[in-house]
């Protein structure tokens, strides 16, 4: 799988350059798409944008573009030597719209893809937000239940010398052990966290979340329309550029987000360079969605692959917002009830005693 995962060679480093690439980057590829199609030169083009951008990495990465472009340099080619902001398919998209003339029109197709996939973004962000947040504050309220306030009662039932409920021994023994080896919980709690981060980074342990995402009950499906989504527009945006079929596809491989959906993509290569069609060798794939494949051999038969995956990205979009809908409505409840078996369990445990309060005392 090294080659999904492509190293791109980085010659220029730029600060912050996901914020550029998540804010900065749409609003650019939109300017400079209007000032040429306006018939405005593209040196001009960047000098107006590099004077009225906010963000300063982002200016000193106009200014060196156009530096490089005035010099003589293909603007792909300037635009390469900062993938940090500039990625694979960006590159590749503009260097086939300076080919074939039309530099105006794919960078305008650019804008709209890159706000397309910024509008995605947030809204599954903004998706996941309520629920990630209502399980931190659930696990802060739990630990610090455990770590403060069972102590405190803990010390009042222990001077009326009465054996406790079990669940209250229990959380009672929880709460001595946290307090008297906090380091050691720490650690092994950091130790877990940081070694859960060097198997995400691996391209075994990518590879098996990736896996197990796509496996994953309800989250799954959300997770496989996202991929199949990029992966319909990226490659109908690239075919339409005029970027070669075997390029593209090593593009759409490392922009779908899921190593599964990639690996797929790269075996197809191979389908490609023996001259048969992509749809035959991506029907294989059960993961696949009939649908998708049926219209991409449609479009494969008609000569118009790039409208028809046009179409399926657009399906996939309207799919995963729907999909957003739905898991918020069923999240909702859920959380309400992980919220409560946590932080009500615990309370439960501490006042369990009071309520045999009359058989304590009389012990």
């Amino acid at each position: 799988m090294a080659d999904v995962n492509r190293k791109v060679r980085r010659t220029k480093k730029v600060p912050g350059a996901r914020k550029i690439v998540q804010k900065e980057l749409p609003t650019f590829s939109r300017q400079i798409a209007a000032m040429l199609e306006s018939g405005m030169p593209l040196v001009q083009s960047l000098s107006a944008l590099e004077e009225q951008t906010q963000n300063k990495a982002f200016r000193l990465v106009i200014i060196g573009v156009r530096q490089r472009v005035e010099g003589g340099a293909m603007f792909s080619d300037a635009l390469a030597e900062y993938p940090d902001v500039f990625d694979e398919l960006y590159v590749s998209m503009m260097r086939a719209g300076e080919s074939g003339g039309m530099l105006a029109e794919i960078a305008g197709r650019v804008a709209s893809y890159l706000e397309s996939s910024a509008r995605l973004r947030r809204k599954v962000k903004s998706a996941m937000m309520y629920p990630v947040t209502v399980m931190i504050l659930a696990l802060t309220m739990a630990t610090a239940m455990v770590i403060w306030l069972v102590p405190v009662f803990s010390g009042i039932y222990e001077d009326f010398g009465a054996n406790l409920p079990g669940p209250t021994k229990a959380l009672m023994n929880l709460s001595n052990f946290i307090r008297g080896n906090g380091l050691v919980v720490a650690g092994v709690v950091a130790a877990i966290i940081y070694g859960f981060q060097r198997f995400k980074k691996s391209e075994k342990g990518a590879y098996l979340l990736d896996h197990m995402r796509l496996r994953f009950p309800l989250v799954g499906e959300l997770a496989l329309k996202i991929s199949l989504g990029r992966f319909a527009s990226t490659f109908a945006q690239l075919i339409h550029s005029g970027v070669p079929i075997l390029e593209a596809l090593d593009i759409v491989a490392y922009a779908v987000g899921n190593r599964v959906i990639s690996r797929i993509i790269l075996g197809a290569k191979g389908t490609i360079e023996s001259g048969e069609l992509l749809s035959t060798e991506l029907m294989k794939h059960k993961i696949l969605p009939r649908m998708m494949v049926f219209m991409l051999a449609a479009g494969e038969k008609t000569g118009k692959m790039d409208e028809m995956l046009e179409k399926v990205g657009q399906f996939y979009d309207d799919e995963v917002e729907a999909t957003l809908e739905g898991l918020t409505a069923i999240i909702e409840p859920l959380l309400m009830v992980f919220l409560g078996v946590v932080v009500g369990g615990i309370v439960l445990c501490i006042f369990m005693p009071i309520f045999k309060l009359s058989d304590i005392i009389s012990v």
